[in-house]
């Protein structure tokens, strides 16, 4: 067993047994990674079946004196969990050496999210004189009505707009489908760009069906998305850090707060956590006093 060859059947498996996506894959990989150069560098010279926990502990701090966040410290623990748990499963080890492997402690780092005041200003600050400004502006619209991930945003496909029952079809992580609900604006928007941006581009093939494409007709990168986003609150003077998740978290936070069923939220957002959607939400202590109060049957 080496690891080159075992990565990359982690990788396929991940890939087909997992369904995640490429940049999924990627980071995994990357993370997993970590591990292998600590092997190599450090002079253990060992093979994925003879790692044991000390190894672990050893790489952890050498992780953590090359300064790397608790955050990251975790994320790369995850990984290797996740390698040694596809080498269990396919019966490659006989014991998992990251059973005992602790993660180092983090805060709940909540991201800045926007007011409706704040949304409204940077979709209308898109100059639609511009041959791309329509197309922008249906992309926030979609955004902040939808909640969508930006993976989800540029896979958006012209044959899963529902707009007539008043939904998308987003294929989500793990290749799981949902129907979002989608505002009459966003749908008003996206009609228009329809019409007024796409029907007059060359569209390349194997991008038919996809919604948002650039002037060549290819499909937007995730690159494009943030610096639409980018451009645009510079130019406002925002000084938060804002990204196209911070539309979702925004979303999140604006149904949260208008008195939106947790559950419904998380279905939107397609988390499969509840817990997930209540770290986006970051309910305050009234909020979760209140729901107390109000539901359950001894108070």
């Amino acid at each position: 067993m080496n690891w080159e060859s075992e990565i990359s059947e982690f990788k396929n498996y991940l890939k087909l047994e997992k369904g995640l996506s490429d940049n999924s894959i990627h980071a995994y990989v990357t993370d997993l990674m970590k591990l292998v150069t600590f092997v190599k560098d450090s002079g253990i010279n060992k093979e994925p079946e003879t790692i044991v926990l000390d190894d672990l502990k050893a790489l952890m701090e050498w992780v953590n004196e090359k300064g790397i966040s608790p955050r990251t410290q975790a994320r790369i623990i995850s990984g290797i969990k996740s390698f040694y748990k596809f080498l269990l499963i396919e019966e490659k080890v006989d014991k998992d050496p990251t059973a005992l492997l602790e993660s180092p402690k983090i805060g709940r780092k909540l991201p800045d999210i926007l007011s409706v005041e704040e949304v409204d200003s940077i979709i209308s600050s898109i100059d639609i004189r511009k041959p791309e400004g329509q197309r922008n502006k249906a992309i926030l619209e979609t955004l902040y009505s939808c909640g969508l991930r930006v993976s989800e945003l540029i896979d958006l496909k012209v044959s899963n707009l529902v707009f007539e029952s008043g939904f998308i079809k987003i294929e989500g992580k793990g290749n799981k489908e949902r129907l979002v609900p989608i505002s009459t604006k966003a749908i008003k928007e996206i009609n228009l760009y329809l019409s007024e941006y796409r029907r007059n581009l060359t569209i390349h093939q194997d991008h038919e069906d996809i919604l948002f494409l650039n002037r060549r007709g290819k499909k937007l990168s995730r690159v494009m998305i943030f610096t639409i986003i980018k451009n645009l609150t510079k130019k406002l003077g925002f000084t938060k850090n804002i990204s196209p998740h911070t539309f979702r978290h925004s979303f999140a936070t604006h149904l949260i707060d208008g008195g939106a069923n947790l559950r419904a939220v998380q279905e939107m957002l397609g988390h499969e956590s509840i817990i997930t959607t209540e770290i986006y939400t970051h309910l305050d202590k009234e909020y979760l006093k209140d729901t107390l109060i109000q539901y359950h049957p001894r108070t």
